[in-house]
């Protein structure tokens, strides 16, 4: 039974820990190749919209502004891993993790045409904060769900309001990219749980 148990453990976090490792990965090699892969890769408003450059949709949360700004975000991706650990399958943390990019990009081209350049996984972490938070209110105590939402809610009312927090350091912070991100990361968290509840209502008809 132990044995049974550690193995069921085990599985529930070996996809974050694949997850943790092919993010870091990405982000590290990005990372070494230093000014001109941070000007390759990073979101550039005219180069997506004019020039077609469309994966820097992508690289553009990948690529960071310095070695502290790239220590800090996977720094907090590690934390995060470690409290959501077996709380979503590898290809949902997947899911909650493209449309944490998606809104982001669509709040970028749509709502801010002033903003010329952005790099950092920062914006992605607040998804993931998100959906974690969904998921404490389904597995976890109402205590623990409603400290984590509040945080969470207080922070990007803060930033929206006040700018970054004061801890932020000397890099300018898009605090937009942290709403846009939670917000993809609640739908694709809210499209789970609406998701499986349907399927158990379906499996106790059938």
């Amino acid at each position: 039974m132990i044995r049974k148990r550690h193995e069921t453990r085990l599985a529930n976090v070996r996809p974050v820990l694949w997850l943790v490792g092919l993010l870091s990965s990405a982000v590290v090699l990005l990372g070494l190749g230093g000014e001109h892969a941070r000007q390759l890769f990073r979101y550039e408003r005219l180069a997506v919209v004019e020039h077609d450059q469309l994966w820097r949709l992508l690289t553009g949360h990948l690529v960071h502004g310095n070695w502290r700004h790239l220590a800090l975000n996977l720094a907090g991706l590690t934390v995060l891993c470690a409290l959501f650990p077996r709380h979503y399958s590898m290809p949902r943390w997947g899911f909650i993790g493209v449309l944490s990019v998606l809104a982001i990009d669509v709040g970028f081209v749509w709502r801010e045409p002033q903003l010329a350049w952005y790099v950092g996984l920062s914006g992605v972490l607040h998804g993931v904060l998100a959906a974690g938070a969904v998921a404490w209110w389904r597995y976890e105590s109402r205590l623990l769900a409603l400290a984590l939402t509040a945080i969470l809610v207080g922070k990007l009312a803060w930033e929206q309001s006040q700018g970054s927090l004061p801890f932020s350091g000397d890099m300018p912070v898009i605090v937009d990219a942290h709403l846009y991100g939670a917000l993809g990361g609640l739908i694709a968290a809210v499209s789970i749980l609406i998701s499986d509840r349907r399927w158990s209502g379906e499996a106790r008809s059938l």
